[in-house]
């Protein structure tokens, strides 16, 4: 019996759909969105290229754009905000504009600088084609920061593990299907962290390894604060899952400490070993632990009923209000 032919863009053009969107969240990188359009234009292939529909989500840059090139794709728009959010708030305003349109279409995020690459729009697109109805991530299987930056990233993603049991091991890079789209802009954590968001919101997602390009013009503006800031966005939209790991925690380091204190109640009473004088400061160590935990574990609870209880931000429902205008470029 033949075997059937791996499923690709060439063989497949009627699954291709009619109009692909691009969201790019931006701040004051004017030239390498310019360099990025220009290297879409030259290495993405025809048939997805002539479906892509531009949306610069401009985070209240501080200059503007000189020029930008033109008769690429669809369309190219600009969404002016009224003020800065950041570069996770600026992506799920741009989901948000998209998803209160009349109709809905595929919608990729990408960066602005160019680390995100043009080549692998085309892999993103496959996949979402060969699993339709899930958000379809770019996992970085090989990058090209600093050894620092790339220590630091492999403790964020450690930390994240162990704090909230899920595995992150993607950026923004990525394509939400149209059927996805207006649930995805429903989900309030996308607001702190687009894919921490992703996760939250249970809907399915899968993930294949794409190589980080370089940055194409400037200089980067993530640093070790902008890391640990990313970290902990991330791991606040699992806040609930987090505090219940460290309350675990916390059990634990109670149950370790009296059993620590019953082995010295033990020793004292129940047998003729010698106890040395410091041992009344281990038991007292092993009390403040115990009370420390338990303060912990109360301040969590709060924590937890607290967030719980107070309205969260949803994108679909208040992206209007940091909407200053959309700009038409073509």
């Amino acid at each position: 019996m033949p075997l059937k032919p791996p499923i690709t863009l060439a063989n497949t053009p009627h699954s291709l759909p009619d109009r692909i969107n691009v969201v790019i969240p931006l701040f004051n990188d004017w030239l390498a969105v310019g360099l990025l359009l220009e290297r879409i234009q030259s290495v993405v292939d025809e048939p997805i290229r002539s479906r892509l529909a531009f949306l610069i989500v401009d985070d209240c840059s501080a200059i503007n754009y000189e020029t930008l090139p033109t008769g690429i794709g669809q369309s190219l728009s600009i969404l002016r905000l009224y003020r800065n959010v950041g570069h996770q708030k600026a992506i799920a305003l741009g989901l948000a504009y998209l998803a209160d349109q009349p109709d809905q279409h595929p919608t990729i995020v990408m960066d602005s600088d160019g680390e995100d690459r043009p080549e692998d729009i085309g892999k993103l697109v496959q996949r979402s084609v060969e699993q339709p109805g899930h958000v379809v991530f770019a996992h970085r299987s090989k990058r090209h920061e600093s050894l620092v930056f790339r220590s630091f990233y492999i403790v964020y993603k450690s930390v994240f593990r162990l704090l909230t049991g899920k595995v992150i091991t993607f950026g923004n890079f990525s394509l939400v299907p149209a059927t996805q789209l207006r649930k995805l802009a429903h989900v309030s954590e996308i607001w702190n962290n687009y894919p921490g968001g992703v996760i939250r919101s249970r809907l399915p997602y899968t993930a294949i390894p794409l190589e980080r390009g370089r940055r194409l013009a400037g200089e980067s503006k993530m640093n070790f604060v902008s890391l640990v800031l990313h970290g902990l966005s991330a791991v606040s939209v699992l806040i609930d899952t987090t505090a219940v790991r460290l309350a675990l925690f916390c059990v634990l380091m109670v149950v370790v400490s009296i059993f620590g204190i019953g082995i010295l109640m033990y020793l004292k009473f129940f047998t003729n070993t010698s106890i040395p004088g410091w041992t009344s400061y281990l038991t007292t160590s092993f009390l403040i632990v115990i009370l420390q935990a338990f303060l912990i574990s109360l301040l969590l609870v709060f924590i937890v009923l607290s967030y719980r209880i107070q309205p969260q931000f949803v994108p679909a429902r208040q992206f209007k209000d940091f909407i200053e205008r959309l700009e038409k470029v073509y």
